[in-house]
C-alpha cells in the first residue's frame, strides 16, 4: 500500500522553529526538513549525551541554532521573535521515565510550563499558520490492560512523566481554544510511540543501553523482558508529524496517535535478542531487579484515525526497523560519516515505494 511522504513543495522556504533539535529525534527532524528545502531555527539545550546525534551528524550547519531553557519564558520569546516562525514543531522535553521520578518538579516544569511559555510567545504572531505539539503515547490513564489506546481514551499518569505529558495535552487544547482558533492558526498535538533508531545514546533507554553493552563486549541488563512498547523507527514517527502539520489547516482530529501495529506487539526480550542478532553478536542478556517499579508492562497506542486521515502509516515494520538502527550504529563504529549515514537513511526511507 502506497504511505504519503512530507512535501517538499510545502515545506521548502517555509520559516520553522523547531524545539528539541539537539535532542535525537529533533537531530533526525532537523536533517529531513533540511532536505525538504525548510528554513529552520532551533531552541534547545545543549546535547544532552555524549556522544549526540546533534554533534556527530553536524545538525548546527543546517540551522539557526539557539540554546536556551523552556523554563526561561525571556529565552522562549527571544527564540520566538528571531523564527518569526509560519510552523512551529515542539518536540523539546524532559523525556526519560526514570529522570522524571528522580526530579518530578524539573519535569512538570519542563514539559508543562514551557510549552506554555512556548505557546504564550506565539500568540499574536501574524506570519503564524500551525503549531504541532509531540506529547507521548503515555498521555492515557493506563490501567496496565493491554488495550491499544485511542484519541478518545481518558488522558491520566500514574508517574511525573506521564502526568507532565497529560498536562501538556490539556494546556495546548485551552491554548487552541482561547487563543489560536480565533487567530486561525491550528493548533495539534501528536502522541508518538516509543521510537528507536541511529544516534540515540540516552540514559535508561533500551535500544542506547543495548548498544553501550554491544560497544563494550558486555550482555545488557533489562529491568522488564516482558514489558512490551509501541516501538517504531524515528523516521516513521517524525514522517506522521510532518504530514500532519502540513495538513493541520484543514479539519483534522486535534490530536493524533502515531505507532505500530498494535495486534502485533514486541517484548523488550524480543527486541534485545534481534537487535543483538542484527549487530552480530548473541542474543543473550541478564536481568536486573526492579522491585517496586511503577512501569507499566504494556502499552500500546491505536493510529487507526492517523492512516485514516492522512494516509499515514509505518513504511518500516519492526524487523525493518531494528535493521536500519543496528546497520546505522554498525556503519558508524567501522568509521563511516555519522552524518552521511544518517542522511544515507532518510533518503533511503523516502526511496521505499511500498510498505505492508
Amino acid at each position: 500500500m502506497n504511505a504519503p511522504l512530507p512535501s517538499a513543495e510545502f515545506w521548502r522556504g517555509r520559516r520553522v522553529l523547531l524545539t528539541g533539535h539537539t535532542g535525537f529525534k529533533g537531530a533526525w527532524t532537523a536533517l529531513w526538513l533540511k532536505r525538504l528545502g525548510a528554513r529552520v531555527t532551533g531552541f534547545a539545550l545543549a546535547p544532552q549525551s555524549n556522544p549526540a546525534l546533534y554533534d556527530l551528524a553536524e545538525v548546527g550547519r543546517d540551522l539557526d541554532s539557539r540554546l536556551g531553557d523552556l523554563r526561561d519564558a525571556q529565552a522562549v520569546r527571544d527564540a520566538v521573535v528571531a523564527a518569526d516562525p509560519q510552523i512551529v514543531l515542539h518536540l523539546a522535553a524532559q523525556p526519560l521515565v526514570r529522570r522524571a521520578l528522580a526530579d518530578p518538579a524539573e519535569t512538570i516544569a519542563v514539559n508543562a510550563l514551557g510549552l506554555a511559555h512556548l505557546l504564550d510567545a506565539l500568540r499574536g504572531r501574524a506570519a503564524l499558520e500551525r503549531i504541532l505539539v509531540v506529547t507521548s503515547d503515555k498521555v492515557y490513564d493506563n490501567r496496565d490492560g493491554g488495550r491499544a489506546f485511542t484519541e478518545d481514551d481518558p488522558l491520566g499518569g500514574k508517574d511525573p512523566y506521564s502526568a507532565s505529558k497529560a498536562a501538556a495535552e490539556i494546556i495546548a487544547r485551552a491554548y487552541a481554544v482561547s487563543y489560536f482558533a480565533a487567530q486561525g492558526v491550528a493548533l495539534v498535538t501528536a502522541r508518538g510511540g516509543n521510537v528507536i533508531g541511529g544516534g540515540d545514546w540516552a540514559q535508561d533507554r533500551i535500544v542506547p543501553d543495548i548498544m553501550r553493552a554491544w560497544g563494550a563486549g558486555k550482555r545488557p541488563r533489562l529491568r522488564m523482558p516482558e514489558a512490551t512498547r509501541p516501538w517504531q523507527h524515528a523516521l516513521d514517527c517524525i514522517a506522521g508529524y510532518l504530514i500532519y502539520a502540513e495538513q493541520a489547516h484543514r479539519a483534522l482530529p486535534r490530536a493524533l496517535n502515531f505507532g505500530p501495529d498494535p495486534t502485533h506487539p514486541v517484548t523488550v526480550a524480543e527486541l534485545t535478542r534481534a537487535m543483538l542478532e542484527a549487530l552480530g553478536a548473541p542474543p543473550e542478556f541478564d536481568i536486573e531487579a526492579t522491585p517496586g517499579s511503577i512501569e507499566m508492562r504494556t502499552l500500546a497506542v491505536d493510529a487507526a484515525r492517523a492512516k485514516a486521515e492522512l494516509g499515514w502509516r509505518n513504511r518500516l515494520l519492526s524487523a525493518a526497523a531494528i535493521r536500519w538502527t543496528a546497520d546505522w550504529h554498525r556503519r558508524v563504529r567501522m568509521g563511516e560519516n555519522p552524518r552521511k549515514v544518517t542522511l544515507d537513511q532518510i533518503d533511503a526511507y523516502c526511496a521505499i515505494e511500498t510498505v505492508g
